[in-house]
């Protein structure tokens, strides 16, 4: 299967829809972290998070 001309929007709707996937949505100008072991990034939105645990 080629994925390459499906948009991304439609792929983060696919995946969103999945059991084993959160979606965190973050609005604009709010702020968020993420830490994983030693790595943290400290930003502001508007970003789409997935979390994938499949």
């Amino acid at each position: 299967m080629d994925l390459k001309n499906v948009s991304t929007k439609k792929l983060v709707e696919e995946l969103a829809s999945r059991e084993a996937v959160e979606k965190i949505t973050v609005e604009p100008y709010e702020e968020y972290s993420i830490t994983v072991g030693s790595q943290k990034i400290n930003d502001g939105g508007p970003v789409v998070i997935l979390r994938i645990w499949d």
